[in-house]
């Protein structure tokens, strides 16, 4: 426990007052009438400003690690934990006569469980008998959750508060769509939207939306999805809703761990990492729920590419002024993070954007720098080569206040570089008169072309020129994360590069 407790607990209460206030303020300047409901007494004391964040503490004050097990003691395997690939926390285990977790779930994967006679999952993880010890030593007060807390898979110490309540921001349970045109009308072509595609139906989220929602439950292609965006992480990251025959229904717990969303489900009112999909605490703790590809793309290239889909409307039941960015400066890359406990990783910068992906049980992350200075990267992680695509022309979600006046971050694409059996290597596109003026070194912004057949390919993997037009690379499940966050949950990770 750090000497300066009393101090730095002072001021993490502080910053949540005044981030609560900053959101109020920020909501009033919309007109909003659906200003996020003040935390009830009880509710508001549930997670103490004990937990200190390291962008409040003044630079020398010591930040306690979050992830790593005490001197000298192993971790917990706890399955959600060895479903990501992360080091699980030091969390008390449960006393002899408590059955032992089931074994642990390759990641990705749904786990097999028995229904119960609710018709909802039986647990997965043990319920621990002395859990109200644990919640009382970090000073957690249950107040409105039904949440089984006896089943966890993380230290409790790791929670803390957003500064708003449950749904505080509210999520888009019944969301409405738009056209295109209806759609261009409000947005740039520079402005960031999240890219969903499920059995032929392609959907847009802008961020300018997002951002104030964080998520939306939708059904594309018939399957059940949920679109989420944690702005203090820049994670846009979609879930298959389904898993062990029921279909969640998700909102914002107002909690974070590592700075990222918890989001909780309605049906049992667990709680749910948002980076990673785990269940993290009460009924589902230990599940993992199935990640989907999605990417942050520039609005100008789904426009073109899919003018006849459908795009999420600013008519969402609720007064904001979309198209504002309320953390505005937020993600200079130099900056320490905001509501972040941990131990940052200082491989990168603390919001350095990378692609990031994990698969075969390894973790690797692309520098969204290198990506900008190479444009297409064939790699072989595992057994699998991959094509990393970046293009210029996304703006920030979390730059200026204005997001359409916000600084070009790029966008990216991740692809499985195999395509018919064959391996392809990309390379990003040059004019078409590249050869007759000596051009060689400029590029087409948004192209590339495999050395094997010469096609032209765009940011999503979509070939429209050459023998292999009209076909597509399979999307990589990638995340386009500040840097600080993906390290947090996969500290593990190699950085490419490097």
């Amino acid at each position: 426990m750090p000497v300066r407790k009393p101090l730095r607990r002072a001021r993490m209460g502080l910053a949540v007052i005044v981030i609560a206030l900053l959101l109020l303020v920020a909501l009033a300047a919309c007109g909003g009438t659906d200003t996020p409901t003040p935390l009830p007494t009880t509710e508001a004391a549930a997670i103490p400003p004990a937990a200190s964040s390291a962008a409040t503490a003044p630079p020398d004050t010591p930040v306690p690690p979050t992830a790593a097990a005490a001197p000298g003691q192993p971790a917990r395997n706890t399955p959600a934990a060895a479903a990501s690939g992360q080091s699980a926390p030091n969390i008390p285990a449960p006393t002899a006569t408590a059955a032992e977790p089931p074994p642990p779930t390759p990641a990705g994967a749904t786990p097999t469980a028995a229904v119960g006679e609710d018709g909802l999952p039986l647990p997965l993880v043990a319920a621990d008998p002395d859990f109200q010890n644990e919640l009382d030593r970090v000073g957690f007060h249950r107040g409105l959750w039904h949440t089984d807390f006896s089943r966890y898979t993380i230290d409790f110490g790791e929670v803390f508060s957003g500064g708003v309540g449950r749904d505080g921001i509210p999520p888009l349970d019944t969301p409405r769509f738009e056209g295109v045109a209806q759609a261009d009308a409000w947005l740039d072509d520079i402005q960031p939207v999240v890219f969903f595609e499920h059995q032929g139906e392609a959907k847009a989220y802008p961020l300018a939306i997002l951002t104030w929602h964080e998520i939306v439950n939708d059904t594309v292609g018939g399957a059940p999805v949920a679109i989420t965006f944690c702005p203090l992480c820049n994670s846009a990251i979609a879930f298959d809703r389904r898993l062990a025959g029921t279909v969640f229904d998700f909102g914002v717990s107002g909690l974070l761990r590592n700075s990222d969303l918890i989001m909780w489900d309605r049906q049992t009112e667990s709680w749910w990492q948002q980076l990673t999909g785990e269940g993290i605490v009460g009924r589902m703790a230990g599940y993992q729920l199935d990640l989907l590809p999605a990417a942050i793309i520039a609005w100008g290239d789904f426009k073109r590419l899919y003018p006849d889909s459908a795009v999420l409307s600013r008519d969402t039941g609720h007064r904001r002024d979309y198209g504002r960015n309320p953390y505005g400066g937020y993600d200079r890359a130099d900056e320490p993070p905001f509501l972040f406990q941990g131990e940052l990783d200082g491989r990168l910068l603390p919001k350095e954007r990378v692609a990031a992906v994990t698969l075969d049980g390894q973790s690797i992350a692309f520098p969204f720098t290198a990506l900008e200075r190479e444009r297409a990267v064939n790699h072989r992680l595992g057994d699998t080569a991959l094509a990393v695509f970046f293009a210029p022309g996304a703006v920030s979600a979390l730059d200026r206040s204005n997001i359409a006046a916000s600084r070009d971050v790029g966008a990216v694409g991740v692809f499985e570089a195999t395509l018919n059996g064959q391996t392809l290597t990309f390379s990003p596109a040059a004019p078409d008169n590249a050869a007759a003026n000596g051009a060689a070194a400029a590029l087409r912004d948004g192209e590339f072309t495999d050395a094997e057949t010469g096609s032209t390919w765009n940011i999503l993997g979509q070939a429209n020129a050459g023998p292999l037009a009209g076909q597509r690379l399979t999307p990589v499940v990638h995340g386009a994360h500040f840097w600080f966050a993906w390290a947090a949950f996969r500290p593990e990770t190699t950085i490419y590069g490097r």
